[in-house]
């Protein structure tokens, strides 16, 4: 099956649902496995990126090459915690022994941030710990605007919810920013942790993030990325299961507008039996030279029995001159599954609706914004977090508050 590539010019779609009698490769899988890519906490051992890789293909590598070149002098983002209960936030550094559990970097880029930090942020739910998840532990990260136009800094954070517990962490980035960030992940066995990771930066700022998570015995993670601010976002999530039961559900949503380029890039790797995983990513662009990219690689290794996965990719152009790049890969190496599947699209509002609403008396310009707010309604109930629900809502009217010209 050919994999989607979803532009400007209109929509696109790929979908397919794979069951226990396929084994074999769906979407557009670069040479090689996804099982072979190369992992290393060392720098040296990864080429400097032109732009050329599969992996980089549609990044803007320019605007990276001191982060690249382990340049990292910068001021990272200070941080500063609102937590609650018996959640503990401390600083610690680099020798720590927890730090580094999650898995070794996955590209120059994530190599560069692992060898740069001094100092982590550790966030520990403790065992047995059941917190209200209304009220989440909150990392502030918050840049000055100088730090977007000086040298790249590197930061490290790691979250830890122990055996057992229940929690909600909240990573709420804004300010300036030029960074190159990891954070790690640890669910162990039987927790269930949400993790929401805001990028709400200023104009300019570049922000380049690899999350790396372990899931546990009959752990749950609920992974949440929300971007809406930065001139340059790359967000990799990467996600292990380590034993039987264990369940991944990522959710994400993006508002790319003029000149802005946010890329979410997830690798889920079923290494382990029956396990669950389940992607949901939604975005909306507008604006000349606005660009999403979103890629969905999910490997079911052949050990990975009883595997249960499906992605989703939609993508919403407001404007001429924006453009969404969709790939959604599937690879599979065992036919012993109870499901499999991808689906991508992308495309311009849909004129059905528009003439409904407008047939009703409504005006085409708030037409138009009622068929944006329903497109995210599904994807904002699913995040299910009142406080980032609200959040979001804001920043939605927020966005269509700017012109969105006629079709």
């Amino acid at each position: 099956m050919t994999a989607t590539t979803n532009t400007e010019s209109g929509l696109m779609t790929d979908h397919t649902r794979a069951t226990a009698d396929d084994a074999h490769t769906h979407g557009d899988v670069p040479s090689g496995s996804r099982a072979d890519r190369a992992t290393s906490f060392e720098l040296a051992d990864f080429a400097v990126p032109n732009g050329r890789e599969e992996d980089w293909r549609f990044t803007p590598v320019d605007r990276l090459q001191q982060i690249f070149a382990g340049e990292l002098g910068g001021a990272a983002p200070d941080v500063t915690a609102d937590t609650h209960e018996a959640v503990t936030v401390e600083s610690v550094p680099r020798d720590d022994a927890r730090l580094g559990a999650a898995g070794a970097p996955g590209d120059r880029a994530a190599a560069a941030a692992w060898a740069g930090f001094s100092e982590a942020t550790v966030v520990t739910v403790p065992k047995n710990h059941v917190s209200d998840t209304s009220t989440p532990t909150t990392l502030n990260l918050t840049g000055s605007q100088d730090a977007s136009t000086g040298a790249p800094a590197a930061q490290h954070v790691l979250v830890v919810a122990e055996e057992l517990s229940e929690s909600l962490v909240l990573l709420d980035h804004r300010g300036g920013a030029h960074l190159t960030q990891t954070v790690e992940i640890d669910v162990r066995d039987g927790a269930k942790l949400t993790v929401v990771s805001i990028q709400d930066w200023s104009e300019g700022a570049v922000h380049v993030a690899s999350h790396r998570a372990k899931i546990g015995r009959d752990a749950k993670l609920k992974h949440i990325v929300v971007t809406l601010g930065g001139d340059v976002v790359r967000v990799t999530p990467d996600a292990e299961f380590t034993a039987p039961g264990g369940e991944v559900e990522m959710i994400g949503l993006y508002f790319t507008d003029a000149g802005q380029h946010q890329e979410h890039r997830l690798f889920v790797d079923h290494a382990v039996p029956h396990c669950t995983s389940n992607v949901t990513y939604k975005g909306a662009l507008q604006g000349a030279g606005a660009h999403a990219v979103w890629v969905g690689d999910v490997l079911i290794r052949k050990e990975a029995e009883g595997t249960d996965t499906y992605e989703l990719n939609r993508n919403l152009l407001l404007t001429e001159g924006a453009r969404a790049d969709s790939v959604p890969n599937l690879e599979i190496e065992t036919g012993e599954i109870e499901g499999a599947g991808h689906a991508s699209a992308t495309g311009r509002f849909d004129d059905e609706q528009l003439f409904y609403l407008r047939s009703r008396g409504i005006p085409e310009i708030e037409a138009r914004r009622l068929v944006v707010r329903g497109f995210f309604a599904e994807l904002i109930n699913q995040i299910g977090v009142p406080v980032v629900v609200e959040r979001l809502l804001g920043a939605i009217e927020a966005e269509l508050e700017k012109e969105l010209p006629a079709s």
